[in-house]
């Protein structure tokens, strides 16, 4: 069975780009790159559709902020939380494993 060909996003935006100016029509890309021009179609359907999507990354970064800001007071509760239990642990007499 013959192996698939994996296109980098920055080769297939230029081919794209290049459809959409004009530069070059699909068949004679497709000649050129010697790739299927339903493909090529595909590409192309699929950057016009995810065009708006480029203009939204302000929101998802300010999003992931807080979800890490968050994540990060969890693991100072746990940490507090750890170093407790280890210190009632040792008042307690009992003995520490190994490592510790």
């Amino acid at each position: 069975m013959k192996e698939r060909r994996r296109y980098d996003p920055e080769f297939k935006a230029r081919v794209v780009l290049e459809l959409i100016s004009g530069k070059k029509g699909l068949m004679e890309a497709s000649r050129e790159y010697q790739i299927k021009d339903s493909v090529l179609s595909r590409w192309k359907q699929e950057f016009i559709e995810r065009a708006g999507q480029i203009f939204e990354h302000p929101e998802q970064t300010s999003g992931q902020a807080e979800r890490v800001a968050e994540l990060e007071r969890l693991v100072g509760r746990l940490t507090l939380q750890l170093d407790m239990a280890k210190k009632v642990l040792g008042y307690s007499g009992f003995p520490p494993e190994k490592g510790e």
